[in-house]
């Protein structure tokens, strides 16, 4: 069988040959930035917030902010200036006088950033020709270049309830304002003692390799939503076994959100609503039904538009990692991919278990008994997030976990 220790080093050595996400320890080195000391202070200080016009680049610091333009970088990813949307989300109203949507709209940097009506859900009415021949010509997870039209017609036609089209039911909150929590697996929340605060909220959301055996105390229990992409859920279940990962979560009101990361995704989508085996690809044989539990109907699953994502990454989490030679590969963390989310359909969102200033202070991961750094990949600008994480905490549109 092998000791824990082998399973995981077999996963970095499998990941790094199936997905070349090289990883090193801190890219900041490479890129010329600045100290881990001279990162956290500038995480401490008010960040100007500059807002790019095409083809314009602005620098605050190592961080860039931009609300579009095109990046001259070789075959890496290049978010539009201007998103192509299918379609309004016809987003839910809200009564709530102090949302994330009111508060956003109230602040002079984030009112420019934001758009509320970017479709955050891929379903069946999206799927149209023009749809199709707009996003085929983007890199995945921010389009459909290289995919199968059958591959991912069949799986969007497949999403086609309402429950589809939005990602909760404002009905079932009569009101009020819903409150969200949004729980990654930062370290920060071993003995932080917030699982009661967090199971207090409306809808709970978590991610990856969400532990929640023997640190109820600490992370609380309720389950709403579980995001991930397929390569980030079966790497979490072998990676974090030995910390009694060893299924995803489970339950009936729980619902599953998809990153449409890979071709992967919509095959295995389409196998979980049909409850088949996945007749193709890197995850031909496998059986969804033993992730997300036996007859599941497609009302159980979500999945995030491409539109969502490259705008998520074009205003919010524009790297400047797209200028290297790992421009191809990036794209924002799971957890940034969540509380992102969060924040364009709840009311009122709290973060936990999320990078901060002071994170070097804690272990990688909450359910490590032993201290071990945070880990930087190649395909991620975790530094970013923080900046990112911290200036919405100032502007009052999120309540990040602090210690």
């Amino acid at each position: 069988m092998g000791s824990p220790h082998w399973k995981r080093l077999c996963l970095l050595l499998m990941a790094g040959l199936t997905s070349s996400l090289l990883l090193y320890s801190h890219y900041y080195a490479t890129m010329g930035a600045p100290s881990s000391q001279r990162i956290i202070a500038s995480l401490l200080q008010p960040e100007p917030l500059v807002l790019a016009a095409s083809g314009t680049s602005h620098r605050a610091g190592s961080r860039r902010w931009a609300l579009g333009g095109n990046l001259d970088s070789g075959n890496s990813f290049k978010p539009s200036a201007e998103l192509e949307e299918p379609e309004p989300s016809g987003k839910q109203p809200s009564p709530c006088l102090h949302s994330v949507m009111a508060r956003a709209k109230a602040d002079p940097k984030f009112r420019e950033i934001f758009r509320f009506d970017t479709p955050v859900l891929m379903w069946d009415q999206h799927f149209t020709l023009e749809t199709w021949n707009r996003l085929k010509a983007r890199h995945v997870p921010y389009g459909w270049q290289g995919l199968s039209l059958a591959v991912v017609g069949s799986t969007l036609r497949l999403l086609n309830s309402s429950a589809n089209r939005h990602l909760w039911d404002r009905a079932a909150f009569p009101g009020r304002c819903v409150r969200c929590a949004v729980v990654g697996n930062g370290g920060i929340l071993n003995g932080s003692r917030q699982g009661r605060a967090i199971d207090s909220h409306d809808l709970v959301f978590r991610l990856n390799g969400a532990v929640i055996k023997g640190f109820e105390e600490d992370v609380g229990t309720k389950v709403s939503f579980y995001g991930f992409t397929v390569n980030t859920m079966k790497n979490s279940l072998i990676a974090y076994e030995e910390y009694g990962f060893t299924r995803i979560p489970q339950g009936k009101d729980l619902k599953y959100i998809f990153i449409p990361s890979d071709v992967r995704d919509y095959l295995m989508l389409r196998s979980a609503i049909q409850g088949t085996p996945v007749p193709e690809g890197s995850d031909k044989g496998d059986e969804p039904q033993k992730y997300f539990g036996p007859k599941v109907s497609a009302e159980k699953f979500k999945l995030l538009h491409p539109d969502f994502l490259q705008y998520l990454t074009a205003r919010f989490l524009r790297s400047d990692l797209l200028n290297t030679q790992y421009g191809s590969l990036y794209m924002p963390s799971t957890g940034a991919l969540m509380l992102l989310t969060a924040l364009h359909t709840c009311d009122q969102v709290s973060a936990y278990g999320f990078i901060t200033a002071n994170y070097e202070q804690f272990s990688d991961h909450y359910y490590e008994v032993e201290k071990k750094p945070l880990v930087f990949y190649a395909n991620h600008d975790m530094m970013l997030e923080a900046a990112l994480w911290s200036s919405l905490h100032r502007a009052g549109i999120i309540t990040l976990y602090q210690r």
